[in-house]
């Protein structure tokens, strides 16, 4: 089974997420913030990282920042997961690192095609 590690300072945003991924078969580990979320990786790499943008003590970005360039950081797919639409934060996400960026508020169908694009979940048939 495949783990994803759900960044966001968002304990209900965790929550739906959690329900959506558990339902596409993945184990779900979550962090509040993009210092806790480095302590997860540090434990054991997900294969997938779903990540908010804006959060305190370590927002997403800087987080990707430092995922990238762990030992193993540069397997999982993230998928930034925000409020931040401007052109700028997506051009600046997909060249920090990020595989794909999905706008809040999401629904399983949004994550599931997102998920499908990285190659992370299969492609129905």
């Amino acid at each position: 089974m495949q783990t994803c590690l759900v960044v966001d300072d968002s304990s209900i945003v965790r929550k739906i997420a959690r329900r959506i991924l558990e339902g596409l078969d993945f184990q779900v580990i979550e962090a509040e913030d993009g210092v806790d979320a480095l302590v997860v990786c540090k434990k054991a790499m997900p294969e997938a990282v779903l990540l908010d943008w804006n959060m305190p003590v370590m927002d997403g970005y800087h987080f990707l920042s430092h995922l990238r360039r762990m030992p193993g950081g540069d397997t999982p797919r993230v998928v930034f997961c925000t409020t931040e639409n401007g052109i700028e934060h997506i051009e600046r996400a997909l060249e920090g690192g990020a595989n794909e960026y999905i706008m809040k508020p999401f629904d399983k169908e949004i994550i599931a095609a997102k998920f499908q694009e990285v190659g992370l979940i299969a492609v129905p048939e």
